[in-house]
C-alpha cells in the first residue's frame, strides 16, 4: 500500500502590508486548531474561551505579516452568529451574514427574522455568503434545490439592497443561473464574487457589471492560469484577497490548514499576474475591501 503523501507544514510568508483577508471561516478555522491539539470537539461548540482565544491567536498570527483587517462569515446560522461575535471580540474583525446556498433549505421565517438582525449590527459589513451552488447537487442528498437556493439567493439579495450593504456571492458551477437571477434581481451597490473560480469570459462579463472579484488559494494552483489572467484584467478598485480558510489553502502549501496569515501568498501571485509590485496589490486591495465595506 502506497504511503500518503505528506505535506509540509504551512508557515506564514514575508510580511506584506496592508493586507485585509476579505473572506475567512474563523469559526471553522478555530476548531480545526483546537481539534489539531487533541482536544475533543466533536458534536460539541467552542466555548466562549476557545473561540475568543483562537480568534485572538489567528488575527495575532496575520497581523504579524502585514494583515490588518478579515471578514469572517458562516456556513449556517449558528457560525453565522458566531462570526459576528467575533467581530465583537476583535477589532480587527468585520463579519458578513448568510446562510450559505447549500443550507438554503433552512432557512425559515425565523431564521430570515434572526440574519435581519444580525445585518443591522454596525460590526456587519457585508451580506454572504449567499448564492448558487450547483456542483453538490446529486452528489449530496443534503444540499438545497437549486430552486430553493434561488429564492433564498433572492432574498438575501433583497437584504443587501435594503441595508445598502454588499452582497457578497458564492458561485460554484452556476454560472448561468447566477447570471440570470442577478438580472432579473434588484441592485445592491457592491457586488463580490467570493473565492472566484469562473472562465475568463465569465470574469470579464462580472468585470463589466461593475462586480469585484476576489482573489483566494485556488488563483495560485498551476493550473488556474485562467484564475491569473482574470487577476490580471481586473481593473483596480475591482479586486479582492481573501483566503476562504480553512479551505484553498495556497500553494505551496495546499490541502494542509488555511489561515488568514496565509492571504500574502495570493497577493504575490496576483501581483506577478498583474506584473506590479506586491505591495501594490495590497494597498490596492485593502482600500478596495474597506471601500467596499463601508469603512473608508
Amino acid at each position: 500500500m502506497a504511503k500518503k503523501k505528506s505535506r509540509p507544514t504551512p508557515v506564514p510568508p514575508e510580511p506584506l502590508h496592508p493586507l485585509f483577508d476579505a473572506h475567512t471561516h474563523l469559526y471553522s478555522t478555530v476548531r480545526k486548531i483546537v481539534a489539531s491539539r487533541g482536544v475533543e470537539i466533536k458534536g460539541r461548540t467552542l466555548t466562549d474561551e476557545e473561540y475568543a482565544a483562537g480568534v485572538q491567536e489567528i488575527m495575532d498570527r496575520a497581523q504579524a505579516v502585514g494583515v490588518t483587517h478579515a471578514c469572517t462569515v458562516g456556513d449556517g446560522l449558528e457560525e453565522t452568529v458566531a462570526a459576528v461575535r467575533a467581530a465583537e471580540m476583535d477589532p480587527r474583525v468585520y463579519a458578513a451574514v448568510a446562510v450559505h446556498p447549500t443550507l438554503a433549505h433552512t432557512v425559515t421565517d425565523h431564521v430570515k427574522t434572526q440574519l435581519e438582525d444580525l445585518a443591522a449590527h454596525p460590526r456587519c459589513v457585508a451580506i454572504g455568503e449567499t448564492g448558487l451552488d450547483e456542483y453538490w447537487i446529486g452528489k449530496d442528498e443534503d444540499t438545497a434545490p437549486l430552486e430553493v437556493q434561488e429564492e433564498i439567493f433572492r432574498w438575501h439579495i433583497d437584504l443587501a439592497v435594503r441595508t445598502g450593504k454588499a452582497l457578497m456571492i458564492h458561485n460554484r458551477e452556476a454560472d448561468q443561473n447566477l447570471l440570470r437571477v442577478l438580472d432579473y434581481a434588484p441592485k445592491p451597490e457592491t457586488v463580490i464574487m467570493h473565492c472566484f473560480s469562473s472562465p475568463l469570459d465569465v470574469a470579464r462579463e462580472f468585470l463589466e457589471r461593475g462586480y469585484v472579484l476576489s482573489f483566494c488559494g485556488n488563483t495560485t494552483f498551476k493550473r488556474n492560469e485562467e484564475l491569473r489572467q482574470a487577476a490580471a484584467e481586473a481593473p483596480q478598485g475591482q479586486f479582492l484577497v481573501e483566503t476562504d480558510a480553512p479551505f484553498m489553502t495556497p500553494e505551496p502549501f495546499r490541502g494542509a490548514r488555511n489561515e488568514s496569515a496565509y492571504v500574502g501568498y495570493t497577493a504575490r501571485v496576483v501581483a506577478e499576474a498583474r506584473g506590479c509590485a506586491p505591495e501594490e496589490v495590497a494597498l490596492q486591495s485593502s482600500e478596495t475591501a474597506r471601500r467596499v465595506f463601508g469603512l473608508a
